[in-house]
């Protein structure tokens, strides 16, 4: 892989970083206001349906999932693994698409 895809790589991981770790903190947050509340699942549900906030929130938490984590996984496999060639790229894509996807599906779910 050359230099500048690996820097752009660097780069994205990063910057997904940065969004990470401001949705724990909001998400976290939610917990703690729910729990405290003593909050049901019912009524949590009765909230997050239907909410724009929430599926934007949440949809923007799996898509930064998305980019991270595949990316981490990939320096993990050529590090530990000795992992090369483009199957790598491939098999990380599809844990890309598998996050996305499944994600997405559990945001929809709580909010349809």
């Amino acid at each position: 892989m050359s230099a500048s895809t690996e820097a752009k790589l660097w780069y994205l991981q990063r910057a997904s970083a940065m969004v990470l770790a401001l949705c724990v903190l909001v998400h976290l947050a939610i917990i703690v206001y729910a729990s405290r509340s003593g909050l049901t699942a019912a009524q949590i549900l009765g909230r997050t349906r239907g909410s724009i906030p929430f599926v934007s929130f949440y949809a923007l938490f799996v898509v930064a999932c998305a980019i991270h984590v595949p990316i981490g996984l990939k320096s993990i496999a050529v590090e530990w693994l000795r992992w090369r060639g483009r199957s790598i790229g491939a098999a990380t894509m599809l844990v890309a698409i598998a996050i996305l996807a499944l994600g997405l599906r559990a945001v929809y779910a709580v909010f349809a």
